[in-house]
């Protein structure tokens, strides 16, 4: 049975963020809580809960008293109240009242069993009764966890785990119901370690933040900035609950106690970013923002210093080995967290979860890890990692001494094979409609490639090509690339799927290179790139084979202009799109405008002829709109209506193949538009109306330099409606005007301004 209604009982932060989740996915949802809750925080929030506005609409309030009842029409219902095991199996006992026999109950639940959830309850409820544990916040954050018993049904196990992977986009890890179930038992001890480490060395917050970030694959935020982050008030109570629950001499139970410095902080608000402060704080006093940092030893504030460690350096060329084996105090304080953190998650298994893939899956996707522990172990070498711990007199543990020889991930004869508590090695099986390229990658070679960017085989006559330039920017070699693709496939394969791995699909152009040649007078490189980037990505959009662009996270400039010239895009939920040049005092120039113009000519017709298009496409490229959703995007245009949506990330690929495969059977490429524009008429309103904006002080007179120059690309130049222009001719307006305003000192400021602080300049 599918998932058509859906409940959440406790509208918190985290009931709130579920059910609006759920509503993301297009689904109704009754949320109800003591009183009947009001949605303005969700609308309010930030970051948005809500991938659009409009999904409000699909929420219904109400509370416990008066709406149980309702609870009959609910396939599933979610319980997100009081972390009280009293009051949770009190609210059971009423739901078992009124849920439909086959409705799904689960918790949200981070600390209390299930086992201990259902004591005492009907055999039928609890058959139907399991714990969902969302990560926060619900939209963003990839993991769900799911608890279930050998009693529970397992039809009703199935839909949950379909429902959240398909249309929440969750990656789904199965946990045994064991205290802190899978990412939280291990996350909270590298935490916890980390911190105790941090103060045993004397390390500064941001020494501990550069050494447990980027070397090891962790978000820059390091352990103190996301302590910071997610609330440091919220480690006791995790370690209350811990305590109950874990077994006697478990090595979590080591690490318990909240140093001293921290618990002040505590008592006097400095909870972290919800609070006055936290590990870092920013000082106001005498009106200035000044970052500052917490001394671990004597818990006074002093301004902020970039930590310097060798180590740190180090592992920039050496990796993960050298970091650790430096001997300074960053190497001693990584080997110090990494190892007691790895052989504790090595200890784990299969106590937490069957198989080491599901701990390495929840680590990455709900404490953003690029590697799993497991995977951290091999690359440390694990015959060299068991050798330093006994070493040091660590115990090995026994699935560790089962890994020395052969590691814990093989690959070989085309696939890769994982470590079976049992010792034996089993094919590691994506789920169904899973494609990473990842994994294509250990097996395959490309088609084609170079520094910048590759070309694969995905299977079924279908390439793929990838960027992986620095943040997926984009530059000659891509575009080489791209026209090197373009002349091999009609050989070879018969469509093209534009996708990476990446954070970001792509940041858009590599402005590094404009303000390098800006800075030797390279006027005619920077003229040929621009030339090159119009001719490829018309070549692309004219192509005998079909093309899908597949973009997750920021897809900017550049990034955006090339999916505009896509015949087809299939997006992650999480796609971020937008036309931002003017921001950085420039145009689209590689058929942004001209794309956009064709879309809102051709998607939104209005009354009045062709002045509205024109003014909605400079009301959004004007001042950088960037879309925070891909549902969001269609409002925009940068994605058709016809464009599809993915919600799991790790379906992207697959479904953008599939899109890819449809569109093969007499594909013909797209018929070139012809553009009618009102030439003065539209650029004289649009100017009467930015200046009106630098008049009341919302824009700086550079801004308005730049959106005239935009006007008058859009607007068609010296022309007016009754004439004719083509594609080309709007490519020469952008490669006119962009070539003008990119000598423009004030352009290179704000260029060079944003490379140095990633941060516009509004000069």
């Amino acid at each position: 049975m599918d998932i058509h209604k859906v409940a959440v009982i406790g509208a918190g932060v985290m009931g709130a963020g579920i059910a609006a989740h759920i509503a993301n996915a297009g689904i109704p949802v009754l949320l109800l809580d003591i009183t009947t809750p009001t949605l303005d925080k969700l609308l309010k929030a930030d970051p948005a809960p809500l991938m659009h506005p409009k999904n409000a609409r699909l929420i219904t309030p109400g509370n416990i008293d008066d709406h149980l009842a309702a609870l009959r029409d609910c396939d599933w219902i979610i319980e997100a109240i009081v972390e009280n095991l009293a009051i949770k199996q009190e609210l059971y006992r009423k739901l078992a009242t009124v849920r439909r026999a086959d409705a799904v109950v689960s918790s949200n639940t981070s600390s209390i069993p299930l086992h201990e959830l259902i004591a005492g309850l009907p055999d039928d409820f609890a058959a139907h009764c399991m714990i969902t544990h969302f990560f926060n916040p619900p939209r963003y954050m990839r993991l769900l966890e799911i608890v279930s018993r050998a009693q529970t049904d397992q039809d009703a196990l199935a839909k949950i785990s379909y429902f959240c992977d398909h249309k929440l986009g969750k990656g789904v890890v199965t946990a045994n119901d064991t205290p802190g179930f899978i990412a939280n038992r291990i996350g909270i001890f590298w935490i916890q370690t980390a911190i105790h480490e941090a103060i045993a060395l004397g390390l500064t917050v941001e020494e501990a933040d550069a050494v447990i970030g980027k070397p090891m694959g962790i978000p820059k935020t390091g352990v103190f900035g996301l302590s910071d982050l997610v609330g440091i008030d919220l480690m006791p109570h995790l370690m209350h609950s811990m305590k109950h629950s874990l077994p006697a001499g478990d090595a979590l139970l080591e690490k318990a106690n909240i140093p001293p410095v921290i618990q002040t902080m505590i008592d006097t608000g400095y909870t972290g970013r919800k609070g006055k402060g936290g590990f870092y704080r920013l000082n106001r006093d005498g009106g200035e923002k000044v970052k500052e940092s917490i001394n671990l030893q004597t818990g006074e504030y002093s301004v902020s210093q970039a930590a310097k460690l060798d180590s740190v350096k180090a592992s920039r060329d050496g990796g993960l080995q050298a970091l650790v084996s430096h001997p300074d105090k960053g190497g001693q304080y990584a080997w110090r967290v990494l190892s007691q953190t790895l052989r504790y998650a090595a200890a784990l298994v299969p106590d937490i979860a069957d198989d080491i893939c599901a701990v390495d899956t929840a680590m990455k996707l709900g404490y953003n890890w690029r590697l799993g522990p497991f995977e951290l172990i091999d690359q440390l070498g694990v015959a060299a990692f068991a050798q330093r711990l006994a070493a040091e007199g660590m115990e090995i543990p026994p699935l560790l001494e089962k890994a020395r020889e052969q590691g814990f991930y093989r690959h070989e004869a085309g696939e890769t094979f994982y470590l079976q508590p049992d010792g034996t090695y089993t094919p590691l099986q994506r789920p169904a409609g899973v494609l990473l390229l990842a994994d294509l990658k250990r097996h395959t070679t490309p088609l084609l490639e170079n520094d910048a960017a590759s070309l694969w085989d995905i299977g079924d006559g279908v390439a793929c090509l990838e960027f992986h330039s620095k943040m997926n920017s984009l530059d000659p070699q891509i575009l080489e690339l791209i026209e090197e693709s373009i002349a091999f496939i009609p050989n070879n394969h018969q469509a093209l799927v534009i996708y990476n791995e990446g954070s970001n699909f792509s940041a858009g152009a590599n402005l590094g290179l404009l303000v390098f040649a800006a800075q030797l007078g390279g006027w005619d490189e920077v003229d040929n790139i621009v030339r090159a980037g119009q001719r490829i990505y018309q070549t692309l959009k004219y192509a005998p084979f079909p093309v899908v662009g597949a973009p997750s996270g920021m897809a900017l400039g550049g990034g955006c202009e090339i999916l505009l010239h896509c015949d087809a895009v299939q997006a992650h939920a999480e796609t971020y799109i937008g036309l931002i040049e003017t921001g950085v005092g420039l145009i689209p120039s590689w058929g942004g405008c001209k794309e956009m113009l064709h879309r809102w000519s051709s998607f939104r017709k209005r009354p009045g002829g062709f002045l509205p298009p024109v003014l909605k496409c400079f009301e959004i490229i004007s001042v950088a709109t960037v879309a925070k959703s891909a549902q969001e995007a269609k409002d925009y245009l940068f994605l058709r209506p016809t464009d599809g949506i993915t919600m799991n990330r790790d379906r992207l690929l697959a479904d953008a193949k599939a899109h890819a495969l449809t569109m093969v059977a007499n594909y013909q490429p797209p018929e070139p538009p012809v553009f009618h524009l009102p030439g003065a008429t539209a650029r004289v309103a649009m100017e009467m109306a930015v200046n009106d904006f630098v008049a009341q002080g919302k824009a700086t007179p550079y801004d308005a330099v730049i959106a005239n120059t935009l006007a008058a690309v859009l607007s068609g130049g010296d022309t007016d409606i009754t004439d004719t222009l083509s594609e080309t001719d709007l490519l020469a307006l952008e490669h006119q005007h962009f070539m003008q305003i990119v000598r423009n000192p004030a352009t290179l400021a704000r260029v060079s301004h944003m490379l140095e602080t990633g941060k516009p300049l509004r000069n």
